[in-house]
């Protein structure tokens, strides 16, 4: 059997290769869902429903393939209660020494007898066929009853009954369509509890979606009422509004553990991070930034009341830390909103004593410069130190001049090559390059030109309105001797916001090289 014998262990059924992709605009590829598998597999899943064989060629495959490789979980395909499609799990399956085959049929009285056409009786009597047969390939089964949560809980009670007893091991009751509240779908599943006499002989499931945003509350309501497992997808991926989140149901029982009775998971959190980006990234469905857990403003303080609480201590704001789901710290963004303290802060760390600057004279130029920047960076925390000139009206050491771009794709004989003429403080210099595109020619060409070397850790375009004469937006990060530094370009030609970004970044370079030579002056006068 796969489940685990410890009472209070909830199981983590991963679906983003089956749910998940389904939702995609496009398919994912036999290697793209490996190397989700992958991750799926070191962050600590019990089992990975690695897709539905009989769809297609391909997918057949991708379960094969994923099967065979799987280190730890469980690999499971998806079937319908037809013959032919338990069939194909149990061929794609086999490679595995240990595999599990979740077979499904609805049971609402809508699906019942609008989708499939049936009576009741008829699907009671092809759930059973199907997980008898599902056991001759596997004692590992889970039976399904699609939408759940709209079905009349007699006729539940039923079927639940009837499934274990025909051989099912786990049997999920999903909220196919998102529509109940957690205390109606925790009265669902007490009830199941209460009333099917074989229920001790099947590890409960739940499979939540998020259509009214109540997949994760409905989720960990079900395993305070004795579900033993969540069905899930990373970062929440799904059909419609998505599927209950792992990360969030994940972190959940971990941090209130205590007020859960206990109830913990197999899941490595210090991997999340990791295995949301890597999702996020391969199925190029970018993690919103007020997502919970793993968005970029989860732990991102920008309001002066929650700085100060984060700068005395983390926990006044934080219930859990970056570090523990794998992030390296939380963000404190500079903007209109931070207090005193925060820029007090900021500068200490970068090595400015209390007494070296007015504190309320650099917080009076500083909200002036966030009102018009939006937000600010340690380097402009330091230009208004050492310039007494507002930030617009300093004088951009390198400005571009003239850009000519030869794109091409080196396979078919063509080099990129750039030529750029840029205005370098009183001088104006040229310089022509090639790359393995037309922006790294570009950039070859700003890196000789500025003498900077720095490197490219973040690149992104957006387009800045819309219609064919939008202008496109990138921004880009850089690292120059171990700090961070960020430009901004807009053009209707992305060749030359490009360009101009990261422009943007060496003149900011430029100027916080020229404060370090005024600190250093400075130290050197004040020693001797």
């Amino acid at each position: 059997m796969s489940f685990s014998k410890d009472p209070n262990r909830v199981l983590i059924f991963d679906t983003t290769l089956r749910d998940g992709e389904q939702a995609l605009p496009q398919s994912l590829s036999t290697k793209q869902k490996l190397q989700i598998a992958m991750a799926l597999d070191q962050l600590g899943v019990d089992v990975i429903e690695t897709g539905f064989p009989i769809s297609s060629e391909g997918d057949f495959k991708s379960v094969q393939t994923i099967s065979r490789e799987l280190k730890h979980a469980i690999p499971c395909g998806l079937a319908r209660c037809v013959p032919k499609d338990i069939d194909a799990c149990g061929e794609a399956l086999k490679v595995a020494e240990q595999f599990r085959i979740h077979t499904f049929i609805a049971t609402s009285d809508i699906h019942v007898h609008d989708k499939l056409r049936k009576t009741q009786d008829d699907i009671l009597e092809m759930a059973v066929r199907s997980v008898k047969q599902a056991r001759n390939y596997t004692d590992d089964v889970e039976f399904s009853c699609e939408d759940a949560g709209r079905t009349p809980i007699d006729y539940l009670c039923r079927m639940v009954e009837n499934a274990i007893k025909a051989g099912a091991t786990t049997i999920n009751i999903p909220d196919t369509v998102g529509y109940t509240v957690p205390e109606e779908f925790g009265g669902i599943i007490q009830t199941l509890f209460n009333r099917v006499p074989n229920i001790d002989q099947a590890v409960i499931s739940v499979h939540c979606h998020n259509d009214l945003g109540m997949a994760t509350a409905n989720s960990i309501t079900a395993i305070q009422h004795g579900a033993r497992q969540i069905e899930c997808c990373v970062n929440g991926l799904g059909e419609r509004a998505g599927n209950c989140s792992l990360e969030e149901v994940a972190m959940a029982i971990k941090l209130r553990q205590q007020h859960l009775n206990g109830l913990h998971t197999g899941i490595v959190a210090q991997n999340i991070a990791r295995t949301s980006a890597l999702v996020a990234k391969i199925c190029n469905e970018p993690v919103p930034p007020h997502k919970a857990i793993v968005g970029s403003n989860a732990f991102a303080h920008s309001s002066g009341i929650h700085q100060d609480g984060v700068l005395k201590n983390r926990e006044t704001y934080e219930i859990l830390t970056p570090q523990s789901v794998g992030f390296t710290d939380n963000t404190m963004r500079m903007t209109a909103r931070s207090g005193r303290h925060m820029i007090k802060a900021c500068l200490t760390q970068l090595g400015y004593p209390e007494d070296s600057y007015d504190l309320n004279e650099i917080y009076s130029r500083f909200l002036k410069l966030a009102d018009r920047k939006g937000q600010v960076f340690d380097y402009d925390l330091e230009a208004l130190l050492f310039f007494q000139k507002r930030d617009e009206d300093v004088e951009n050491y390198f400005e571009l001049e003239t850009l000519n771009v030869m794109s091409g794709g080196i396979n078919h004989g063509a080099i990129p090559t750039a030529s750029v003429r840029l205005r370098a403080g009183k001088r104006t210099r040229t310089e022509s390059c090639t790359g393995n595109g037309p922006v790294d020619a570009v950039y070859n060409c700003i890196s000789r030109l500025t003498g900077i070397r720095c490197k490219l850790t973040s690149y992104t375009i957006n387009a800045n309105g819309s219609g064919m004469d939008a202008l496109g937006e990138v921004n880009v990060n850089v690292d120059y001797n171990g700090r961070t530094f960020h430009g901004m370009g807009m053009s209707t030609d992305v060749i030359e916001a490009s360009a101009l970004a990261l422009i943007n970044a060496c003149n900011i370079i430029e100027r916080a090289r020229l404060i370090d030579k005024e600190r250093k002056q400075e130290h050197s006068m004040q020693s001797k």
